[in-house]
């Protein structure tokens, strides 16, 4: 695990912080309220950090879509949110702020007591993550995913009866012992050799997938109104809004849209 990029993650995470999840069911392990421990494990896909950072729309076409930013691809979603973030318009940030892709991380993990089952991806939001990346910085704890000399760690979780919210919260914690991934070489070899890849398991959305998807959401109902160059409605965060950046009035309303992305 590469150290300096670990301090890099935390100092990039701590700055955003200051300025401002397809697949089976054996691919995906979560928490359950209560203690569990896990190890996290070294990617096979990343020998310098064993956490994949992916991005992923939701309640934008289909319930969950990933970015194809993810694959270094265009994403017409990122794209329009700059160009309304350019206008300079307040609603516009808003509509922005709301249409941004979500940070998710995924991490390759063994559960203890279940290692037959092999690696599984646990999900996270950025709390979760900072807390590992403060733990990696960490020269008493350093690199926990070691093979021979890395660390368990420990998960209490909490549910929404202590959150308050509809939401569990998990925290975590490092073992105070260092450990072997396992002592047997037949199940080393596995976790090291048989992961799942986050960005294998997930569907990769075309540009225009992505664009009818965006289309949609903004102008849900081809009776609302047409896409035109006037300011924004306000945006609630609830409703859906009917807009677009300048364009010409007498064209159809798909063809306006397209105009948004001519260049692509």
């Amino acid at each position: 695990m590469d150290l300096n990029l670990i301090k890099q993650r935390l100092e990039s995470l701590n700055k955003q912080s200051t300025n401002n999840s397809g697949g089976g069911k054996s691919l995906f392990w979560k928490p359950s309220v209560g203690k569990q421990v896990v190890r996290v494990v070294p990617n096979k896909y990343n020998k310098q950090i064993p956490f994949t950072e992916m991005l992923f729309y939701y309640g934008i076409g289909p319930r969950v879509m990933a970015s194809p930013q993810n694959w270094k691809q265009k994403d017409p979603i990122q794209e329009f949110t700059k160009q309304l973030r350019q206008s300079g318009d307040k609603e516009n940030w808003r509509l922005a702020k709301k249409l941004d892709a979500k940070t998710r991380i995924f991490a390759p993990i063994i559960v203890r007591g279940q290692e037959d089952e092999g690696v599984k991806l646990w999900q996270f939001g950025k709390e979760v993550y900072q807390d590992f990346l403060n733990m990696a910085s960490d020269d008493e704890i350093g690199d926990f995913t070691d093979i021979a000399g890395g660390r368990d760690i420990k998960l209490t979780t909490v549910g929404p009866e202590v959150t308050g919210t509809p939401y569990n919260k998990t925290s975590v914690s490092p073992s105070l012992k260092t450990s072997p991934i396992s002592n047997d070489e037949k199940v080393v070899k596995n976790v090291l050799e048989n992961q799942p890849n986050p960005f294998d398991v997930f569907k990769k959305y075309t540009f225009d997938e992505v664009k009818a998807g965006l289309q949609e959401f903004l102008a849900p109902d081809e009776e609302e109104g047409a896409i035109s160059s006037e300011p924004s409605v306000p945006f609630d965060g609830e409703s859906k809004s009917n807009y677009s950046l300048d364009a010409n009035k007498s064209k159809p309303k798909v063809d306006q849209f397209d105009d948004l992305f001519k260049d692509d």
